[in-house]
């Protein structure tokens, strides 16, 4: 029988859904409650919308909102991915903005993968909310806003440096100079911030 309700302005999985998921991937024909994939860590996850606190402390992995979000989205988020589909134009009002930096979608190989996670989603729910994403694609990839750690995005430049001189071959001895590259720049900044405030204190004197 056909339920009488549309599952996209529905709850179909309750609070704290994924927490800590380390892995894998899960489509949600519906929405999410609240804390949606707090803590995950590796897992690739497409839903049509969630509650408060979505991608709290999150680590790694991706996360496909295919629909508003509630408040405080992105709290503590330190890795990862999350693509919002903001089709009213104002989920920064409901985006936590401590830890991450919003932007569009420029990479065309950025563009694809995702355009893959909502097909997949897509097959796998018969989805007609993924079904209206994917018929004018154009258009709905200018409306996702991507949810990016600044720190996270910072690891992944180095990372980058690291891969285009080819000085190491194994992916350990790669993460280890990038975060060495991490640590020195952290340095830096630190001792050029310690120099502004005493030149800040010295000038406050006089």
């Amino acid at each position: 029988a056909t339920a009488p309700f549309l599952a996209e302005e529905n709850i179909i999985i309750g609070n704290v859904s994924f927490y800590g998921a380390t892995g894998g991937k899960a489509f949600i024909r519906g929405l999410a409650g609240e804390r949606f994939c707090v803590r995950n860590s590796g897992a690739e996850v497409v839903v049509e919308g969630v509650g408060d606190h979505g991608c709290e402390y999150m680590t790694g992995g991706k996360a496909v909102i295919l629909g508003e979000t509630g408040l405080n989205f992105g709290a503590g988020m330190s890795g990862g991915i999350a693509y919002v589909l903001d089709e009213s134009e104002d989920f920064a009002n409901r985006c936590n903005m401590g830890m991450v930096e919003l932007e569009e979608l420029e990479d065309q190989e950025e563009i694809d993968q995702l355009r893959e996670l909502i097909e997949e989603h897509q097959a796998k729910t018969g989805s007609p909310v993924a079904g209206r994403a994917l018929e004018n694609w154009e258009k709905t990839a200018r409306q996702f806003v991507k949810v990016m750690p600044t720190d996270y995005k910072r690891m992944l430049g180095y990372i980058k440096k690291v891969r285009v001189t080819k000085k190491y071959v194994e992916e350990n001895d790669i993460m280890d100079a990038a975060f060495d590259m991490h640590i020195k720049n952290m340095l830096i900044e630190t001792q050029a911030r310690d120099v502004e405030m005493n030149i800040a204190k010295v000038t406050q004197s006089q």
